[in-house]
C-alpha cells in the first residue's frame, strides 16, 4: 500500500525540497519532504486560509494536520504574540514542523496526534486544512473535536474545496456551531469560520 500524507509512519524515500512563502510582510522558509502533504510549495488551499485570517490574530492557536508547518509556522512568525501548537498524525511531518519552527524563530509546541486525540487544553483559534483523502469520518471527527477544545469566544477556521464537499461540510458544521460563515472563496476553495454567536468574534 502506498503512503498517504496522513500515514503515521511514511515509508517513502526522503526527497527534501525547500519552500519559501511570503505573507503579510514576512517571509518564511521551509524544508519539505516526500510523504508529507504539498511537498515543495504552499498549496492553494493553505494560501487561501492564511490570507482570510484576521489581521489581529492573537491568543492560543492550534494548527491541526500541520504537515511540515506551513500554517502554524507562518502564523507564529507573523504574529509572535500567538502561542502556537501544531499537531499531525504523520511522524515525518511532526519532525519537519519542529525543524521549520526552529529555523523561523517560532517557539511552537509540535505534537504527534491522531486528530486532536493527544492534544490537551483549549485554544482561541483552531486552523486546519483538513486531510480530505482520509475520508469524511476522519475530517468530521476533527471538526467535532475542535468544537470541544475551543475557548469561549474562539473560532475554527478551515479550508475545503467546493468539489470536495464544502457544502456538506457546512451543513455538518452547523450542527456543531451556531455561526458558520464562508468568509472567502478563492479558486474553488472555501474558507469557513465557525464560532458561537453569543460570544465575541475572533
Amino acid at each position: 500500500m502506498s503512503d498517504h500524507y496522513y500515514s503515521a509512519q511514511p515509508q517513502s524515500d526522503h526527497r527534501y525540497a525547500p519552500c519559501a512563502y511570503a505573507y503579510r510582510g514576512i517571509e518564511a522558509r521551509f524544508v519539505t519532504d516526500a510523504g508529507v502533504f504539498s511537498r515543495g510549495e504552499v498549496d492553494r488551499g493553505t494560501d487561501a486560509l492564511l490570507n482570510a485570517l484576521p489581521a489581529d490574530l492573537a491568543g492560543r492557536v492550534l494548527d491541526v494536520g500541520c504537515g511540515w508547518g506551513a500554517i502554524g509556522v507562518t502564523v507564529g512568525k507573523r504574529y509572535p504574540a500567538c502561542a502556537v501548537t501544531m499537531c499531525d498524525i504523520n511522524q515525518r511531518a511532526v519532525e519537519l514542523a519542529r525543524q521549520n519552527a526552529r529555523a523561523n524563530g517560532v517557539d511552537a509546541q509540535v505534537i504527534a496526534s491522531d486528530g486532536l486525540a493527544q492534544v490537551e487544553g483549549t485554544f482561541d483559534v483552531i486552523l486546519t486544512n483538513p486531510p480530505i483523502r482520509a475520508g469524511k469520518q476522519v475530517i468530521y471527527g476533527i471538526f467535532a473535536a475542535a468544537r470541544r477544545q475551543l475557548s469561549p469566544g474562539g473560532a475554527l477556521y478551515l479550508v475545503i474545496r467546493k468539489q470536495q464537499g464544502a457544502d456538506s461540510a457546512v451543513k455538518y458544521l452547523k450542527t456543531l456551531f451556531s455561526n458558520v460563515e464562508t468568509i472567502e472563496r478563492s479558486g474553488g476553495f472555501h474558507v469557513i469560520r465557525c464560532r458561537e454567536e453569543q460570544n465575541d468574534a475572533i
